[in-house]
């Protein structure tokens, strides 16, 4: 296993930029009341740093490993999530959440099915239910359906996440467990904002959501990052 100091070494500079956009977005903290393109620039900022993180990588690298192009994506379609719900007031809430769903499958599919983890999927599938039962009698309309097919989406991503990370067996790498960590974030940042939106106001839900999505991404972006890492090790040994 690539050991955590390496991980900073080789991956810290990479992320000045991220932490640079996210400091820039909770200084500045624009009004959701008044969308503008400027504040879908600041809210995605931080997004576009990750997709260039994953760049400085080189397209070698990018080109041989598809879980990185599929967590790339994945960042791609959730900055255009972020986007859109800036107007979701203005009726863009479901783009978002297409974009989002699409963003969970791409995610999922660079995670991969091994190991399957039987137990970790009961876990979130009783999870998952959950959330949507008390969700469930706030909903109407399309939004029924729509959100039990989004928490299914989200709880299958966060179920091969976290089955990749086999404590037990102690064959678990720094950045299986970033997954994990981002995925559940992930999962909390998403059920804080439907909380919010259909149940009921959830005090600093907007730094909650914003701050646990961001680490999220971050966590899931690095995850990406495994082989290289793991090569470079090599070499200096």
């Amino acid at each position: 296993m690539v050991s955590p100091v390496t991980v900073v070494k080789s991956e810290g500079p990479k992320l000045v930029p991220f932490f640079k956009a996210t400091c820039v977005y909770f200084v500045l903290w624009l009004p959701t009341s008044s969308p503008s393109w400027f504040s879908a620039l600041i809210k995605c900022l931080p997004i576009f740093c990750l997709w260039v993180f994953l760049l400085a990588h080189g397209f070698t690298f990018l080109g041989a490993h598809s879980s990185a192009r599929k967590i790339l994506a994945g960042l791609i379609f959730s900055a255009l999530g972020d986007a859109f719900l800036i107007w979701q007031e203005q009726g863009y809430f479901i783009h978002g959440l297409l974009m989002f769903a699409i963003t969970h499958i791409l995610y999922s599919s660079a995670f991969g099915m091994k190991p399957l983890n039987v137990w970790a999927g009961l876990v979130i599938s009783a999870v998952s239910s959950l959330s949507y039962i008390l969700l469930y009698p706030y909903l109407s309309g399309p939004f029924t359906y729509l959100v039990a097919v989004y928490i299914a989406l989200i709880g299958f991503m966060g179920w091969r996440a976290i089955a990749g990370l086999q404590l037990a067996n102690d064959l678990w790498t720094w950045t299986k467990l970033s997954a994990c960590l981002g995925a559940m974030l992930f999962m909390v940042s998403d059920l804080t904002i439907a909380v919010n939106k259909f149940c009921f106001p959830v005090p600093h839900s907007r730094a909650i959501i914003m701050a646990t999505y961001y680490a999220a991404q971050m966590l899931i972006a690095l995850s990406a990052v495994e082989c290289q890492d793991v090569e470079v090790a090599r070499k200096r040994t």
